[in-house]
């Protein structure tokens, strides 16, 4: 379905003009008919005042950034994008079967339910509400944002994400016939994307990992290549949601974390990591430590020390360095020896 813009039809103005004229000169007809049985008039005159509503019918007013999908008789006509004051057959009819449709994305034209709200008084202390669709297709930029996804990473650890996709409307002719629901259609790829795409990474770099598929490890992971993530997220749902004439302008990764059963476990893991990496580099500054004292004695021939001296000399500064607390020093008075 190839799409057909029609240009050169805003003369809305002047067609709603010449319908009210007409309306007008109806009334004087009817009355010029009634008084002096000119009967032709008479008739004339009535017959547009019962059909003569008919042409405000095809009126049409868009605002920038607003199409509209028009068919006649089931065949489609053509696009209205640019914003004007329209007018075209009256018989045509404006097709749009995501008009009623909410997803958790700003953007929607009728608001996700309707474009707006009437109140009228049927009877006394009786009132209805009358709800209008509009027909319209926002061509702006949208954000949609689905519902949290619980996946399992390549490591088999069930993550929560959330990811943000921006989007619009390139194609109305293939948006509005190709599919059945465009926004629904769009929602669907969006959460099969994210799956296809996260079980590919591990949650945090792991050891072993191909995550770019050229058979080699990498360093890849789902917290520290958000934006490579996001990336190939942006490009499977693209290719999925091209035949429903919409572009993908970027996708964002907005939560990102381990699935409640097993988070207090993966948290007490990375403490852990924490705290063996930070004795690791409290070692090797107390091992250096150790070192330049031993030198520096040796070389400024402060104490001459045997192995035995220097083997408990090294163990008191490895505890004093290394220990959680303060040390009590002990003062010697008496002999080293």
């Amino acid at each position: 379905m190839q799409e057909k813009i029609l240009n050169g039809k805003k003369n809305g103005m002047a067609a709603m003009l010449l319908t009210i004229v007409l309306y007008i000169a109806a009334v004087f007809l009817v009355i010029l008919g009634g008084s002096r049985e000119y009967w032709v008039l008479l008739v004339l005159g009535l017959l547009w005042l019962a059909v003569g509503w008919i042409p405000f019918l095809g009126l049409k007013v868009l605002k920038p950034k607003e199409a509209l999908v028009l068919t006649l008789f089931g065949n489609y006509v053509g696009t209205l994008k640019e914003a004007g004051f329209y007018f075209v057959n009256p018989f045509c009819t404006a097709v749009n079967p995501a008009a009623k449709t909410k997803l958790s994305q700003s953007g929607d034209v009728d608001g996700g339910r309707s474009a707006s709200i009437l109140s009228a008084a049927l009877t006394k202390g009786t009132e209805a509400n009358i709800e209008l669709t509009s027909k319209k297709i926002s061509l702006k930029a949208m954000t949609l944002s689905n519902s949290r996804q619980k996946i399992n990473d390549c490591l088999g650890n069930p993550v929560e994400i959330g990811i943000a996709v921006i989007w619009r409307v390139t194609d109305t002719a293939k948006a509005v016939f190709n599919v059945d629901n465009y926004k629904e259609y769009l929602s669907l790829q969006c959460d099969s994307a994210v799956r296809n795409i996260v079980r590919i990474y591990p949650y945090d770099v792991a050891p072993g990992v191909d995550t770019t598929g050229d058979g080699r490890e990498d360093d890849g992971s789902l917290r520290g290549s958000s934006e490579l993530v996001a990336s190939r997220i942006r490009d499977e749902i693209q290719a999925k949601v091209s035949e429903a004439g919409i572009e993908i302008l970027e996708a964002r990764i907005t939560y990102l974390a381990y699935a409640p059963e097993i988070a207090a476990v993966m948290l007490q893991r990375q403490q852990a990591s924490a705290i063996i990496d930070a004795r690791k580099m409290i070692v090797d500054g107390a091992v250096g430590m150790v070192e330049m004292a031993l030198e520096r004695l040796s070389a400024n021939s402060v104490v001459e020390l045997d192995e035995e001296r220097k083997a408990a000399m090294v163990s008191n500064l490895l505890v004093v360095l290394c220990g959680n607390k303060d040390a009590q020093p002990v003062v010697n008075s008496g002999s080293l020896y």
